[in-house]
């Protein structure tokens, strides 16, 4: 049996291998390093599979929600509704940009934003709603949308971990997570469903005037080269990584299904462990299965946790601290939040390998180990 790892991007890349190579040496004799052909063709392909107006490509992912946010002029001061169990990226950026992050509940089943919570947060102050597509799991989209419209306010979808995920609308209609909000910002970080070999991220919207703007922000505030009309940053995703992203793209479909072929083994060979709740799924989402997360019950998480280790079995557990508790959100009110459903997640949560190359044997090997600890 191979060593077991939470994500083989090794064994992924050796799979596509010669496609990735001749990507790269393509770019490297181009000499274009930065920008150029091969970072135009993956926003335009990117933007075709999201079928979305405009993908803006950038640095990273945290990148991204910045970028978004100043893009919508959000002032210091403003509020932002945001769930607190999540990475810390997406409300980082919010204080970073002296914006004041709201925390509100999760939904213990979905792990998604509590939509009753997003209406009980709204103050006068509050100017957007950022929903997390957590673990590859769709937040409440068509709901999140109805409340946005009713109070003006902004969205941006933080949909890091949920690229290609389908969400399914009570008319039928079925659109990506990432281009149901006014922006939204997704990661490609080596782990993701579509990884990079290295940092990157992307900005979707279908506003041409947001897209514009979404675009010079990312680039120094230009317009057009040494004419800078707003302030903002630099942050490029590198040709490289583009051209390799561009071969990736081709194949996340079908790494998806790898992942949710996964998902239904542990589904199975967990299903009658009152001990054990496996992931759960709503009717409006198709999930991607970023993590899989399970919800333990009368389990020492963090003994199995370590048991696991000890075995060679790879495991994490995505969020120890919720982002309300952290040291840095002190200045924000961070403990003032009453949040028992987020912090009994944080107590129960663990994540198993998932990726696109476990094999059967490797699936059988997590699961004994699991099940030996647990009765």
């Amino acid at each position: 049996m191979k060593p077991l790892q939470m994500v083989d991007t090794k064994s992924q890349y050796l799979k596509i291998k010669p496609a990735i190579d001749d990507a790269v040496i393509e770019v490297l004799n181009s000499a274009m390093y930065i920008g150029g052909p091969a970072v135009n063709e993956f926003a335009e392909n990117l933007a075709a599979y999201h079928k979305i107006n405009h993908v803006v490509t950038c640095a990273n992912g945290t990148d991204a929600l910045q970028i978004a946010m100043m893009a919508l002029g959000l002032q210091p001061g403003d509020e932002i509704i945001t769930p607190s169990f999540t990475y810390i990226a997406t409300v980082e950026t919010a204080a970073l940009l002296h914006l004041k992050p709201v925390f509100v509940e999760v939904d213990s089943k979905t792990f998604c934003i509590d939509v009753a919570a997003i209406e009980k947060a709204i103050t006068p102050k509050t100017k957007a709603i950022v929903p997390v597509h957590l673990y590859g799991h769709a937040a409440d989209m068509e709901k999140i949308m109805v409340i946005a419209k009713a109070h003006n306010l902004y969205v941006i979808e933080d949909n890091a971990q949920g690229i290609g995920c389908d969400y399914t609308f009570s008319d039928g209609t079925v659109k990506k997570t990432g281009t149901i909000g006014d922006i939204g910002c997704t990661s490609f970080y080596p782990s993701k469903n579509l990884g990079a070999y290295g940092d990157g991220g992307a900005i979707f919207t279908n506003d041409e005037a947001l897209a514009k703007k979404l675009k010079m922000i990312a680039s120094h505030g230009q317009s057009r080269r040494y004419y800078h009309d707003v302030v903002g940053c630099n942050s490029r995703l590198d040709t490289i990584q583009a051209a390799i992203l561009n071969i990736k793209l081709k194949h996340l479909d079908e790494y998806i299904i790898a992942r949710r072929k996964a998902a239904a083994y542990y589904d199975n060979a967990f299903a009658n462990q009152a001990k054990i709740t496996t992931p759960f799924s709503a009717a409006y989402n198709s999930h991607v299965f970023h993590q899989y997360t399970l919800v333990l019950n009368e389990v020492d998480r963090d003994g199995l946790n370590a048991f696991l280790a000890k075995e060679g079995v790879p495991s994490m557990i995505y969020y120890p601290v919720p982002c309300h508790k952290q040291k840095m959100f002190d200045a924000f009110g961070g403990n003032s939040f009453h949040l028992p459903v987020t912090d009994w997640l944080t107590e129960r949560v663990i994540s198993l390998p998932i990726h696109t190359e476990l094999e059967d044997e490797q699936l059988e090997f997590i699961v004994s180990k699991v099940l030996s600890f647990i009765q």
